[in-house]
């Protein structure tokens, strides 16, 4: 299981964690691109994104494996070899089940020591490459403006030399009220060897330039400045140079700690926004109530002391409303518009008070959330293990096609779920427990009922399963089907099977005794037609065709396929308690298109029973014509 296990878990899982580094690279191509990056640096970045990707490689990679492995064993017969030396499923899991839980434990170190230092490096390199100028790349009859501060435009360039012909360029550099603009026949673009600076050697030209000047002097307070020149050279601060920021502001960061890191820094914010709140919360407890403040200040001994204000004792209420009708309509206005001025101004008071408790909020719940998935990954590999060994045991088809459909369809799901509790958590919605391990909390589930079917060998995938169930439900008919048998073991006797066939007439006829016609509303809920007397029937019928089956005639074959298949629909029996069915009919708003459907199927059936009766007679007929 090791041997045939292992090889396809590292084949599935550097195969996702490229199809997700494509994802990566596609999500920061803008970053990357023109930047002129060495290939050591785009090589680290790439190595810590491919380590940052293992969260979301390695649970897929497990389903993938598992779901090839016990489905290539399914699809070769040797899962039933298995079984019938004596090897159940459970037993053909153990090697499995103890490596996927020791790299579960992997991935918990995974996720606590070695993943928080390679984000760190990711964002540093990938921060430090968004910093980065662009390499120059001059583009013929177009305005290059890659160079801050100038804009260049150049009508022909020569490749091979890297002459530049009939070059403009405009100086913004000092803003756009004075720009400086130079216009030579040709020039040449180079860098300095410290790559801090750019030189521009231009050669037959001339420089346009507006001078300010303060004053007012006799030439004004703007001048024009012209010159020409048969060479110059410009040069042009440009950092083409990649420098790595300082990582210390990522390390502070929640993707740079472990749990020790994390539950330190939880209990710090908390504390923080503890006592944030209890300081807003007293002081609007001392904010005044209808003008009256809560303490005020008197002097004591020589010292000014804050004395809370005993509440009025008042012998009846005061009737504010008439207080307020019984001013003058400008004072009605003049009062309201300044009990709203309060109001706004006590609500834009608290709310700049509580911006910073809030901020804390959000830093507290991603180190929250940043806590607590240090075990879920953990737990989705064993989750995954779970749902993809059973079900590649049931589905039994191994290779890269059906598990890849599954497992794909799977993970997405997965992934849909994982990242709508994430941004639940994340915005505060939901408690952080709740929208990390929503995604396992459904999918745990599925893992344990998967590995119960696949335990027990119960057909889930049986598309036959279905089909009969909705047969049952919809009350779809049923046919027979019989053919001549080669070899017949227990030949057919006359007497016998007509004593077969009068006791399939004697139970219909007690059938239809018992019910000879449609129920009435309350008896239908309270006991609809009895199970035992149908499941007797229905045997009782099976058994007969059973034993018709062994004759040599095609004419009593063809008679015994008539025989019609007593269901045992869902409809013919609501309930075994029949106060339950009192209430069901009550209170059920949809009871009486229940009765109505039911009572149809009820119908059908006892038209079933009349012609079972029918096709017994015209066999006992054939049969006794035979002798």
């Amino acid at each position: 299981m090791l041997k045939t296990f292992i090889p396809q878990f590292m084949m599935t899982f550097f195969i996702c964690l490229f199809i997700l580094m494509m994802q990566f690279l596609f999500k920061h191509i803008n970053d990357l691109v023109g930047k002129g990056l060495d290939f050591d640096v785009l090589g680290e970045l790439f190595f810590y994104a491919a380590l940052t990707t293992v969260p979301l490689a390695l649970p897929l990679a497990i389903l993938l494996a598992s779901l090839m492995t016990f489905g290539n064993l399914g699809e070769h017969v040797e899962l039933t070899a298995m079984k019938a030396s004596g090897i159940s499923l459970t037993r053909a899991m153990k090697p499995l089940i103890i490596l996927v839980s020791a790299i579960s434990v992997g991935a918990f170190f995974f996720q606590n020591d070695v993943l928080p230092q390679t984000q760190v490096k990711m964002w540093q390199l990938l921060f430090s490459a968004r910093q980065k100028s662009l390499t120059l790349d001059i583009m013929e009859g177009a305005i290059n403006s890659q160079i801050p501060g100038y804009n260049v435009y150049v009508k022909k360039k020569n490749k091979e030399t890297d002459m530049l012909y009939n070059i403009m360029l405009y100086d913004v550099s000092s803003g756009l009220s004075y720009p400086r603009i130079v216009a030579a026949d040709s020039g040449k673009l180079s860098m300095t060897s410290d790559q801090m600076h750019l030189v521009l050697e231009l050669y037959r030209g001339n420089w346009y330039e507006d001078v300010k000047q303060g004053g007012n002097s006799q030439f004004g307070k703007d001048m024009y400045r012209r010159e020409s020149f048969h060479d110059k050279e410009i040069l042009i601060p440009y950092d083409a140079t990649f420098s790595k920021i300082d990582d210390e502001g990522l390390k502070s960061q929640y993707i740079g700690k472990n749990y020790t890191e994390l539950k330190h820094s939880i209990d710090s914010l908390q504390l923080r926004i503890d006592s944030a709140g209890n300081v807003l919360a007293s002081e609007m407890r001392r904010m005044p109530v209808m003008g009256v403040p809560s303490n005020r200040t008197e002097a004591r001994d020589g010292k000014f002391v804050n004395v809370p204000v005993k509440p009025v004792q008042m012998k009846a209420p005061i009737n504010i409303d008439s207080l307020f009708d019984a001013m003058s309509v400008t004072d009605r206005a003049n009062n309201s518009s300044r009990a709203a001025m309060i109001a706004v101004s006590a609500q834009q008071e608290l709310n700049f008070k509580s911006f910073m408790p809030e901020e804390d909020g959000k830093v507290l719940r991603r180190h929250q959330i940043e806590l607590q998935k240090k075990f879920t990954l953990s737990l989705a590999c064993l989750i995954f293990f779970f749902i993809g060994a059973p079900l590649g045991a049931i589905i039994r088809k191994g290779g890269l096609g059906t598990p890849v459909v599954v497992s794909v369809i799977l993970f997405i799901i997965y992934y849909m779920i994982d990242n709508s509790g994430y941004k639940l958590a994340r915005d505060g919605h939901w408690p952080v427990w709740q929208g990390i391990w929503l995604s396992s909390a459904v999918l745990l589930p599925l893992g344990i009922f998967l590995t119960y079917k696949a335990v027990n060998d119960s057909a889930v995938f049986n598309p036959d399963t279905y089909r009969n169930f909705i047969r049952r439900l919809f009350g779809a008919h049923q046919t027979r089907s019989l053919t001549i048998k080669e070899v017949i073991i227990d030949e057919l006797d006359r007497a016998t099977a007509i004593a077969h066939i009068e006791n399939v007439k004697a139970r219909c006829n007690e059938f239809l005794q018992a019910y000879p016609s449609r129920q009435s509303f309350l008896d239908y809920f309270k006991s609809g037609f009895d199970k035992q007397r149908l499941r007797t029937l229905s045997s009782t019928i099976d058994d007969t065709v059973e034993y018709l089956s062994n004759s040599r005639e095609k004419i009593v074959l063809n008679k015994a396929m008539d025989y019609p298949v007593v269901r045992q629909l869902l409809t013919y029996h609501i309930t075994n308690y029949p106060k339950l069915g009192m209430a069901l009919a009550v209170l059920l708003p949809l009871s009486i298109p229940i009765y109505i459907i039911g009572t149809r199927h009820q119908h059908n059936l006892r038209n079933d029973v009349s012609t079972a009766i029918k096709v017994s007679d015209e066999l006992i007929e054939l049969l006794n014509k035979g002798q």
